[in-house]
């Protein structure tokens, strides 16, 4: 691998990470619809996913130091048996993110039979559009006021399930949780940062079962530092990008995405039944 597709590699991850555009679904579409080689080495995989982790740590930094150190501090508590009046908002997170994160282990037993739909051009095309009505919806909905301090655990469920069934190829993970946050009443701006925090253990746990695969394929050690390139790319793309879909978010603008999901959408439709 070059550096040149190191870092175009990482740009792309970087980009289809956050924006609601559904990097699952465009990777689909080129592997079976434009026949391009898109195979990449499943290490390199993870690290530019642990790259575009790095991005959501910078961006949240303040919110993860908090839920580190109430989650420290909420053991000690628990040992004493005392819990502070009123919880501790990043506490209160903390529990939130382990409840959003729940509804993905439903998904586990068909995990592999949702990855075969990428075979479906017909289903990845009708997901994108679904993934545009979303975000459309998104615009319309009032600005909520909910937060980590007033959020409940049926709010968190709500974006979890979210955040299950985007992991069909099509349906944006961000686009997905973020508009289930807004219906749940959520703060725009708190929509958004739950969405992404919500994404660490995700990523995590996805990249941890990768890795295994990862160093059983083997590890080409000498292109370590062509993949460090491409993994400082997508976590400095991946960071502008949070940045970018907060403002978008806090102005309700998603017209833009959904208008592209569309049209790809569509486009890939008509690309398979002329195929």
């Amino acid at each position: 691998m070059s550096v040149f597709t190191s870092i175009l590699l990482g740009l792309v991850q970087g980009i289809a990470e956050f924006l609601p555009i559904s990097s699952s679904g465009h990777l689909a579409i080129a592997q079976n619809l434009l026949g391009l080689e898109t195979e990449v080495p499943e290490f390199f995989d993870v690290l530019l996913h642990l790259g575009t982790l790095l991005a959501v740590f910078v961006a949240y930094w303040r919110d993860v130091k908090d839920m580190v150190r109430e989650f420290f501090r909420g053991i000690g508590d628990a040992a004493h048996r005392s819990t502070p009046t009123p919880v501790p908002p990043a506490r209160r997170l903390i529990l939130l993110i382990i409840i959003g994160t729940l509804p993905l282990f439903l998904v586990l037993p068909v995990h592999k039979k949702v990855q075969g739909l990428a075979n479906s051009m017909p289903f990845v095309g009708a997901a994108l559009i679904v993934t545009g009505f979303l975000l459309f919806a998104c615009d319309l909905i009032h600005k909520g006021r909910k937060d980590e301090r007033s959020a409940t655990w049926l709010d968190a469920v709500v974006v979890g399930v979210g955040q299950a069934l985007a992991t069909m190829p099509g349906i944006s993970r961000s686009g997905m949780t973020i508009t289930a946050g807004c219906f749940s009443g959520f703060e725009r701006r708190f929509a958004v940062r739950f969405a992404f925090l919500l994404s660490i253990p995700a990523v995590l746990g996805a990249n941890i079962l990768s890795l295994k695969d990862a160093l059983e394929t083997g590890i080409d050690w000498g292109q370590v530092p062509v993949y460090l390139v491409g993994v400082i790319t997508a976590a400095v793309v991946g960071y502008l990008c949070i940045r970018l879909l907060r403002m978008i978010a806090e102005k309700g603008r998603f017209g833009a995405f959904a208008y592209y999901c569309w049209a790809v959408g569509l486009l890939t439709l008509v690309l398979n039944i002329i195929k």
